[in-house]
C-alpha cells in the first residue's frame, strides 16, 4: 500500500469484528490445581468492550495523542485496555510486568502518561505513583480485586458510541520501551503504519487464517509478542497466551494449537528433552536415525495436535541444529529476525527451509543492505522499509545515530546475505571478540556449544584482557542439580569438572574460538539477570579487567 493508505490498529480489529464477530478472538487458559478452564471472548465482544472502555477513558479526559500505559501480563483485560486506547487515537505504552516502581516512575514521567492500567497484584504498590508522576491522574486494575478501581467496574452499563477518532496512519500509536539489555532503555516511537505494514507482511509470510489457533508464551508488552498477537487477530484467528512453561504442551493441546510462538530458550529446552527421549530405547534411536518423519508424527500426535503447522522462534538466536532437528522430524520451525525499532519483524524463514541457520528473507517492503562486508560477507545489517520506527522518544541524538538521512536503520547486528537473499546472522556487532590475530569470535556461537554441557545451566562468553591481549572467556552458572548427582557440592571441584567438559565440547569449534585456560572460566553463584526475551543482560556482568 502507498504511504497514508495503511489501516490503523483499531481498524484491524474492526475489520475482524465485522467478518468474524462470533469467532473466539481470545482463549486464555487458567489452571486451578489440575483443572483447566478458559476465559473466552469473541471478536464482537472484544470490540464492544473496548468501545465501552473508550467512553470511560474519554470521560476521564484521555484524548487523541495522550499516553496511557499498561503494566500487566496478557489477559482479556489487557486486550480491552489496549484497544480502548487505540480507539481514542491515544498512544499505548505497554511496559514489562516485572519492572520495579522506580523504573516505572521514570518511564511514566518521561512519557507524561495520563492513566495507568495495572495487574491486580500490583495495584496497591503502584497507586502511589499518582503522587510521584505529575501527569498521572488514575491507576486502574485490569482485573477485579477488592479495594481496587477495576476496568470491569468502570464500563458503562449502556453501550454508548465512543468518540469517532480515525488516527492518521503516520500518527504515533505505540511507545515501546526497550528491555534495557544495553543498560539504557529507550522509548521507540511506532506509528500505525509501522504496525500495519508488519502485520500485512506476516499474514502473507505465515499464511495465517481464521482457522488458526495460536498459543504464545511471548507477552504482549514485548513488541514481538504484540505484533504476532495483532497479526493473528487481523486474520480472524484465535489467540491464547500462557506463561505456564510446565503445562505448556497440555495447554497447547487443549487449545487445538496450529502455531506455537516462543523464544529460543523454549525450543532449546524442548529439543534437549526430545533427544533424551529418543535415546531412551533402541527402537526410538533407530527411528530417529532412519525414519525421523515417522518419529515426528508420533511426537506430533502425542504432544501437539494433528492440525499443528509450525513453531515460530524469535527474539534471539536459535541454534542451527535445533531448527534443523525439528524440521527433520517434519515439525515446521519458522525463524524470524527483527528489532523493537522495526515493529519488529524484518525477515522470516520458511517452516521447512533447507538452509540451516538462516533467519529467512525480508518481509514485503523491507530492504536489507550489508555495510562494509568482510571477506566472508559479514558486515553490519542496515534495513529500510515501512515498519522502521519514527525515532526514539525525546532523544534526537540517539535517533540520528541509528537512522540515516535516507531512511536506513543501523541494526547493530552482523550478518550476510546469500545469492537468494537469505539472511544469516553472526551476532551483535558490539559483542564480537576481536583477537590479536585479527580473527573474529562470535560469543553466541561459543555459548551454544557450552550450553550443551549437562553441568552448565547458563553461560556468558565475553572478551577478557589478559596481559593486554584479548582472549575468549566465560562466566558459568553451574547446574547444581546435575552436579549433586555426582556428589559434587563445592565450587572448586565443580570448576574442575566443568573445565574438563568445556575442553571436550570445544572440539566442535575452530581452535581460535576456544577458551584456552581454566583461568578464563569463572563460576557465578546465581542465575544471570535476563530481559523479557530471556537474553542475559550482558552489560551487568562484563567489565574491563
Amino acid at each position: 500500500m502507498a504511504k497514508g493508505n495503511w489501516p490503523t490498529i483499531p481498524e484491524l480489529l474492526a475489520q475482524s469484528a465485522k467478518r468474524y464477530g462470533r469467532h473466539i478472538a481470545l482463549r486464555m487458559p487458567q489452571l486451578k490445581g489440575r483443572r483447566f478452564s478458559f476465559r473466552e471472548v469473541t471478536y464482537r465482544e472484544l470490540w464492544e468492550l473496548a468501545g465501552k472502555l473508550a467512553v470511560w477513558l474519554s470521560a476521564q479526559g484521555v484524548e487523541s495523542g495522550d499516553r496511557v500505559a499498561i503494566i500487566a501480563k496478557p489477559s482479556v483485560g489487557w486486550a480491552v485496555a489496549f484497544f480502548a486506547i487505540q480507539r481514542l487515537g491515544a498512544v499505548a505504552v505497554p511496559l514489562d510486568a516485572s519492572l520495579r516502581p522506580a523504573e516505572i516512575a521514570r518511564i511514566l514521567k518521561e512519557a507524561e502518561v495520563k492513566l495507568l492500567f495495572v495487574a491486580a497484584n500490583r495495584y496497591e504498590e503502584l497507586l502511589s505513583l499518582t503522587d510521584q508522576v505529575p501527569s498521572l491522574a488514575e491507576v486502574v486494575s485490569v482485573e477485579v480485586m477488592p479495594g481496587a478501581l477495576s476496568l470491569w467496574e468502570v464500563l458503562p452499563e449502556e453501550a454508548k458510541a465512543p468518540p469517532d477518532v480515525r488516527p492518521d496512519p503516520e500518527a504515533l500509536a505505540l511507545l515501546m520501551y526497550t528491555s534495557g539489555t544495553t543498560g539504557d532503555a529507550k522509548g521507540v516511537m511506532l506509528c500505525h503504519r509501522n504496525i500495519a505494514s508488519n502485520v500485512e507482511g506476516l499474514i502473507e509470510a505465515f499464511h495465517v487464517s481464521s482457522e488458526d489457533k495460536l498459543v504464545t508464551i511471548v507477552p504482549w508488552y514485548h513488541i514481538y509478542g504484540l505484533t504476532v498477537f495483532l497479526t493473528l487477530l487481523a486474520a480472524g484467528a484465535t489467540v491464547s497466551y500462557t506463561d505456564d512453561y510446565r503445562n505448556l504442551i497440555e495447554v497447547a493441546r487443549r487449545c487445538g494449537v496450529t502455531i506455537m510462538v516462543g523464544v529460543p530458550k523454549l525450543y532449546h529446552a524442548l529439543w534437549r528433552r526430545l533427544q533424551e527421549n529418543f535415546q531412551s530405547s533402541l527402537l526410538r534411536r533407530l527411528l530417529f536415525r532412519f525414519a525421523p518423519r515417522l518419529l515426528g508424527k508420533i511426537v506430533k500426535k502425542k504432544l501437539l495436535t494433528p492440525e499443528f503447522r509450525f513453531f515460530v522462534s524469535g527474539g534471539a538466536a536459535l541454534a542451527a541444529e535445533v531448527g534443523v532437528g525439528f524440521r527433520r522430524l517434519g515439525l515446521g520451525m519458522v525463524e524470524g529476525y527483527g528489532l523493537t525499532e522495526t515493529s519488529p519483524v524484518l525477515t522470516v524463514s520458511e517452516p521447512f527451509t533447507k538452509r540451516a541457520g538462516t533467519v529467512g528473507r525480508p518481509l514485503k517492503g523491507i530492504e536489507i543492505h550489508i555495510e562494509q562486508p568482510d571477506a566472508n560477507g559479514y558486515g553490519e545489517v542496515l534495513v529500510r522499509g515501512p515498519s522502521v520506527m519514527l525515532g526514539y522518544y525525546k532523544n534526537p541524538k540517539r535517533t540520528a545515530e541509528v537512522l540515516t538521512k535516507d531512511g536506513w536503520l543501523r541494526t547493530g547486528d552482523l550478518g550476510r546475505l546469500d545469492s537468494r537473499g537469505y539472511l544469516f546472522l553472526a551476532g551483535r556487532k558490539k559483542n564480537v571478540i576481536v583477537l590479536e590475530s585479527g580473527k573474529n569470535v562470535y560469543p553466541e556461537e561459543v555459548e551454544w556449544e557450552l550450553s550443551l554441557i549437562p553441568e552448565v545451566e547458563e553461560v556468558l562468553v565475553y572478551e577478557r584482557k589478559k596481559g593486554g591481549t584479548p582472549v575468549v572467556a566465560a562466566m558459568v552458572y553451574p547446574n547444581w542439580e546435575e552436579l549433586s548427582k555426582q556428589k559434587i557440592e563445592d565450587a572448586e571441584t565443580a570448576l574442575e569438572l566443568i573445565w574438563e567438559r568445556i575442553k571436550e565440547a570445544q572440539k566442535n569449534l575452530a581452535t581460535f574460538k576456544r577458551i584456552k585456560s581454566k583461568d578464563d572460566v569463572k563460576l557465578v553463584d546465581k542465575p544471570f539477570e535476563k530481559s523479557t526475551k530471556q537474553e542475559i543482560k550482558r552489560h551487568l556482568y562484563i567489565r574491563e579487567d
